[in-house]
């Protein structure tokens, strides 16, 4: 028998007494505003519509940020190396193999806040220290390449034999910029070459040079004195060049001369973007089948950003750069 503890005299509720009990608990009763679209959506909105806005929402959310990531993101520039081969009977360091970079195009590259790296030769046959890493490791993970200036190229490289042992150049630079040149242009990506630089990427297109611009064509000026960077002469720019596009109010413009050599024959699709004033030795040229390979016989590193006098060069390097950009995956 089923155990009752309620009292015998309790009176037990009437039914309207538990209905109102019920409707005083807000646990019980459902608000009648839970029904209703909060009243900022548009009228008649769907749950499908607001889920694809959302979903658009977040997508140009995530866009925005990739963006922004992928344009902050620093470059970084190659550069090639200076070669110092061991002197005879040399000691300590110069007994060795060095390369090294000059402060200056180091300096002129970085003034635009991007990274700089030396590319160094290699070796995948090394004795001491084997490795598998290559010139088209760099042309693929740097995002362009600076040519920079220093001994005289090899007339070996152009199938020329050098008319005074002095005029010999470094042959073994030579070979391991021209693999680096062209492992850039293969990978797509921009190259700028200073005075030697502008040589050599004539050279790796079948172009020749005079070995000695006083000795070969001795009508022209001084290209090269004591003086080293403190002497100057004008230029002018190409009809229809990038260069005159890039410097549209300048029709003649005063650079640094500091090189006995120069380009002489033009390579296969190269173009000249500008001359020296008075005596046409070619002073800067283009590859046209790339996005971005120019050589300037000058040295613009050596030219100071704004400068009144010498031709401000900034507006290359940010050219050079804006390619850099541009053609990085």
């Amino acid at each position: 028998m089923p155990f009752n503890n309620t009292p015998k005299n309790a009176a037990m509720p009437e039914p309207s007494a538990v209905a109102d009990t019920a409707a005083d608990s807000p646990e019980l009763v459902q608000d009648p505003a839970e029904d209703k679209a909060p009243r900022y959506l548009k009228e008649n909105d769907t749950a499908i519509a607001l889920a694809w806005r959302v979903v658009l929402g977040r997508y140009r959310a995530i866009c925005d940020k990739a963006s922004r990531n992928f344009m902050r993101r620093t470059l970084r520039i190659g550069i090639s190396a200076r070669i110092f081969h061991p002197e005879p009977g040399g000691v300590g360091l110069r007994s060795k193999n060095l390369q090294y970079l000059e402060e200056s195009i180091a300096q002129w590259v970085m003034s635009r806040d991007v990274l700089v790296f030396m590319i160094p030769t290699v070796n995948t046959g090394g004795l001491l220290h084997p490795s598998n890493i290559t010139l088209r490791h760099y042309a693929r993970n740097l995002d362009g390449l600076v040519l920079q200036g220093g001994a005289d190229v090899s007339p070996q490289s152009y199938s020329q034999s050098p008319t005074r042992p002095e005029w010999s150049g470094d042959r073994a630079r030579d070979v391991y910029e021209l693999e680096l040149l062209h492992e850039f242009v293969d990978a797509g990506k921009p190259v700028l070459g200073i005075c030697r630089g502008c040589q050599l990427i004539n050279v790796a297109f079948g172009g020749t040079l005079y070995q000695d611009i006083a000795a070969e064509a001795p009508a022209a000026n001084e290209h090269v004195n004591a003086q080293y960077d403190q002497l100057h002469h004008s230029i002018n720019f190409a009809k229809g060049s990038s260069l005159q596009a890039l410097y549209p109010k300048l029709s003649v413009a005063l650079v640094n001369s500091i090189h006995h050599q120069a380009v002489k024959d033009l390579g296969r699709d190269i173009t000249v973007e500008a001359r020296s004033h008075g005596d046409n030795i070619i002073e800067a040229i283009r590859y046209q089948r790339a996005n971005f390979v120019m050589g300037l016989q000058w040295h613009p590193e050596f030219h100071s950003a704004g400068s009144t006098e010498l031709l401000d060069c900034t507006p290359i390097l940010d050219q050079f750069l804006r390619a850099a950009r541009e053609t990085r995956l």
